[in-house]
């Protein structure tokens, strides 16, 4: 198990805020919950990750729920392409967490190096309880690089 003195970063990708607001109080409810940043565009999400403009001071996430949806003018897969191909970026992890179970889709998040593909449930406490379980799984188990 990790143990960080700061508190880690999850910077959620989606359009819909009543997805954000869900993922945000799944994740305050932990002792020590993870900071949240949530971005709406995937050209802001670019720039974000890229630390430009003014984001040039922003903490590098250590980890990223992504739905393919994301408007913004890149297309379905355009954005986790993106991040995949950035050497700066390649090693955080990508959930695709999307409501689209379409094998084509799923094997292309595969083949793009998400790290996972999650198909969101239409139940508002299933979708809780998979955000908890990627939190704990991501953040608390699993080991990852230090930027």
């Amino acid at each position: 198990m990790q143990i960080s003195s700061t508190p880690r970063l999850i910077l959620v990708l989606q359009s819909d805020p009543s997805h954000v607001r869900l993922i945000q109080t799944a994740l305050t409810e932990n002792e020590k919950p993870p900071n949240v940043v949530a971005i709406a565009d995937s050209q802001e999400a670019l720039t974000y990750l890229r630390r430009e403009g003014p984001y040039a001071a922003a903490q590098r996430p250590d980890l990223i729920l992504l739905d393919l949806d994301l408007p913004g003018g890149l297309d379905r897969h355009a954005l986790l392409s993106a991040i995949k191909s950035d050497p700066l970026l390649r090693r955080i992890p990508i959930i695709v967490l999307t409501l689209t179970d379409q094998t084509e889709e799923i094997f292309t998040t595969y083949a793009l190096h998400g790290n996972c593909h999650v198909v969101k449930p239409g139940d508002r406490d299933q979708l809780t309880k998979i955000i908890q379980r990627i939190e704990e799984f991501w953040l608390k188990i699993v080991t990852l690089p230090v930027e």
